[in-house]
């Protein structure tokens, strides 16, 4: 699941995430460690415009900050950037990051990137907007170098290059898992060619399966005989009968019947759903996250 409180854009947040802090941030991904669930996700900006603060907020925890505190209180839970906004640092900067909260976390790390789409936080930054998918897949490059096993990495291409450079700590995983967000032709042709994994970002239930069979053949096209991991975000859900409003596209009801919804994710080739469920307050999330995991996930695995 994404995590609440951390980014509040009103597209998804709950009303009363807005007066939410660390203490609930860090209940709700201990219920999530605790229900099994697979990983807690984290957004990223650095900053919002002030055209763009009515709709997005400007609440946006940093991701590495929030997951390394989340790595000291969790057990199991993998920790993943959904998505790190790669192409507003230098590749070392990042690798630096990233491979210090794998080290730290035993390992837990998923590195979701995205190619951003806010003009003015790349040009506060120095960061080139209009080149961002060039630059993007150039950074992707770079990572596979500098977060691999070799204390000094070795990368040259058109925009970084590095050399007789040391990082330690060296990440705890020998390969970070790579995951590419977002559902334009040109990121899923990212995924399809440089990914571990493809985040899709809004593609309803009728056009997945359409996008899959894209990405799978660009991967096929490229020669890439590895598996990819592909993933879903799934409706809004509320476990049991809501005596509130939730929305007409939210899934609720018994979890056998929510289950068998969810598992055509599944038949279309999905291998892990996001999930998102309505809510009223912490204790409500908290209380939906364990009975997702009690009596919903039995069904779908």
């Amino acid at each position: 699941m994404q995590l609440p409180v951390q980014s509040q854009s009103t597209i998804y947040a709950e009303p009363w995430e807005a007066d939410a802090g660390t203490e609930d941030l860090a209940e709700i991904a201990r219920a999530a460690d605790r229900a099994g669930f697979a990983y807690l996700a984290s957004c990223d900006h650095v900053a919002i415009p002030r055209r763009l603060a009515g709709a997005m907020s400007t609440v946006w925890y940093d991701p590495v900050a929030t997951l390394s505190f989340l790595a000291g209180i969790t057990e199991r839970v993998l920790l993943l950037s959904h998505v790190a906004v790669v192409g507003l640092r230098h590749p070392l900067v990042t690798a630096k990051q990233y491979a210090t909260l794998d080290h730290l976390s035993g390992g837990r790390l998923i590195l979701g990137v995205g190619a951003g789409h806010v003009a003015e936080e790349f040009e506060a930054l120095g960061a080139d907007f209009a080149a961002r998918g060039a630059v993007l897949d150039e950074t992707i490059d770079a990572l596979r170098a500098a977060l691999g096993e070799e204390e000094y990495p070795e990368f040259a291409g058109e925009r970084f290059s590095f050399s007789g450079l040391g990082q330690r700590p060296r990440p705890a995983q020998p390969r970070i898992p790579l995951w590419v967000g977002g559902s334009s032709p040109a990121a899923v042709r990212r995924a399809a060619v440089r990914g571990d994994g493809w985040l899709p970002q809004g593609d309803p239930r009728t056009q997945l399966p359409d996008q899959i069979a894209k990405l799978k053949a660009l991967r096929e096209e490229a020669g890439i005989t590895e598996p990819i991991e592909i993933g879903a975000i799934t409706e809004p859900l509320y476990v049991g009968e809501p005596d509130w409003e939730v929305g007409r596209r939210t899934l609720t009801g018994k979890p056998d019947s929510i289950a068998e919804s969810l598992r055509a994710y599944a038949a279309m080739g999905v291998h892990q759903i996001q999930v998102r469920f309505r809510s009223r307050s912490r204790t409500e999330l908290t209380d939906q996250i364990a009975a997702f995991g009690a009596d919903v996930a039995p069904h779908l695995n």
